[in-house]
């Protein structure tokens, strides 16, 4: 059986929308897009490759996989994120998606993730998805987080955890920051 482990930038007020550039999604009127750009440096660059390249599957919204597979599915074998391409992705959505990524399956509903857990060995890695994590939330599928939290309030825009998440509980299993203040925290849950 897998684990499932949500890899995101977030702010200190628990924002995670549109994190790499300003029109990445401006639903609810969101204007504060691609709030990392001042802080990415290369220990940020070093943990996303090591997420990726360690993963055995990615599992992401529909939204955040339309975005990834337009900006990385061409990337080069030399690439970090050439990883992506190799890997199944899966995308929960009710709207469907178009699949064009190599190695796409598209999942209908939640009880679809449950069987991808048991049926796959490794880690399964989200990245964004703010739409997805309430339901991955919910029905405790989540194991693992890993949060690259940057030094920057917002006070607007789609958060991790959403008005309505069940309580949790998680331990801390490592803690680090870069050089340009970005705190690096990983968590199990229990």
């Amino acid at each position: 059986m897998g684990t499932i482990k949500v890899v995101n930038f977030v702010t200190l007020d628990g924002v995670i929308q549109s994190p790499l550039f300003a029109d990445e999604d401006r639903d609810g009127g969101f204007v504060a897009g691609g709030w990392v750009s001042d802080r990415m440096d290369d220990a940020v660059a070093a943990v996303m490759s090591a997420e990726t390249t360690s993963a055995a599957a990615m599992l992401l919204g529909r939204r955040t996989y339309d975005g990834f597979a337009a900006a990385w599915s061409g990337a080069e074998p030399s690439d970090p994120v050439d990883a992506m391409n190799r890997m199944p992705k899966y995308v929960l959505s009710r709207e469907g998606t178009s699949g064009s990524w190599q190695h796409t399956v598209a999942l209908s509903e939640v009880a679809d993730v449950e069987r991808v857990k048991l049926d796959t060995d490794g880690t399964i890695v989200v990245f964004g998805s703010s739409g997805l994590l309430p339901a991955l939330f919910a029905a405790r599928l989540v194991d693992e987080l890993c949060l690259l939290v940057f030094p920057v309030v917002l006070g607007a825009g789609k958060r991790m955890f959403s008005d309505g998440t069940p309580p949790l509980e998680f331990r801390l299993l490592d803690s680090d920051s870069t050089p340009t203040g970005v705190a690096v925290l990983r968590y199990a849950l229990g």
